[in-house]
């Protein structure tokens, strides 16, 4: 997760991705986690990442929460092949000292 929510320039490796939104939870900047949500904030900007590819074995080990990304908070779709709803898109590792982190996931979109 990256400290700034614009960079001018691109990174060498990879790709930034930003206008992600979490539901359920915040990311704490300043400790670099997931968080409790504020009271009377159902959903929070989540922060800009940096994706970079990694082969399996390579892959950094730390304390994360594996957050399911949903195109739509409706989050039922149909039952793909491969046993995902269609409205499922992905699950990224977020930084967290809770491994289950209460039904929190991330929305490309929101319904307003």
């Amino acid at each position: 997760m990256k400290s700034e929510n614009r960079y001018s320039n691109g990174p060498l490796n990879g790709v930034f991705t930003n206008g992600l939104f979490l539901e359920g939870a915040r990311w704490d900047k300043a400790d670099k986690f997931l968080a409790e949500s504020l009271p009377k904030v159902l959903f929070s900007p989540a922060p800009t990442m940096h994706w970079v590819p990694y082969r399996k074995a390579d892959i950094p080990q730390y304390p994360h929460y594996k957050c399911p990304v949903y195109k739509t908070s409706d989050r039922r779709g149909v039952l793909a092949t491969t046993g995902h709803s269609s409205n499922f898109v992905c699950f990224i590792n977020m930084s967290s000292d809770q491994p289950e982190s209460r039904g929190v996931a991330m929305l490309t979109l929101l319904d307003d």
